[in-house]
Parts: C-alpha cells; structure tokens; sequence
C-alpha cells in the first residue's frame, strides 16, 4: 500500500493557487460584523468601522483590500475585544494574502 505524501504548505510568494484568500477574507468581514453587532452602538470602534464599511461600499473595494488598509485597526480592534479568533484569522489572512 502506498500513501500519498502531503502536499506542501501554500506560498504567496511563489503562488496564490491553494491559497482561497477571498474566502478567507468573506470569513473575516463576517466575524467582524458580528463583532461589532455585540459592540454598544455609542462604541467608538463601531462608529469608526462604520464609517469605513460605508467608505469602502462607495469606492468599491473588496474585502481583501479593505482588510488590508485596515490591518493594523483590526489588529487593535480584535486585541480590545479580547477576540482570539479575530486575530486568528486577521494573521493567517495578513500571512497568506497580503
């Protein structure tokens, strides 16, 4: 019986095959939504991200870009909140993606 060795981890640097960044990106923006639902609505970082949301729906950008504008506000935004998995996937995306 043969097995199959694994396949290696992708690298941005060689290529974004394997690599589903929008995906990752679309999981991203949907924590942060819920996120900022739990958020008071007087909370300066739901005013701020909705202002940027707002900002980013009128210019047309897409997620990715958006993260990546926004990458260190988001660092200290899932930090505040005390949210592991915000900056789970905050890192794997600025890893992979950006």
């Amino acid at each position: 019986m043969s097995t199959i060795p694994p396949l290696p981890e992708p690298d941005r640097y060689i290529s974004f095959c394997g690599i589903d960044c929008d995906r990752q990106a679309e999981s991203l923006m949907a924590h942060l939504d819920d996120c900022l639902n739990r958020c008071d609505s007087a909370s300066p970082w739901r005013k701020y991200f909705e202002r940027k949301l707002k900002q980013k729906q009128a210019m047309g950008h897409d997620h990715l870009f958006f993260i990546g504008a926004q990458m260190n506000v988001l660092y200290e935004f899932f930090e505040a909140m005390d949210d592991e998995k915000g900056q789970s996937l905050l890192w794997r995306i600025e890893q992979q993606c950006c």
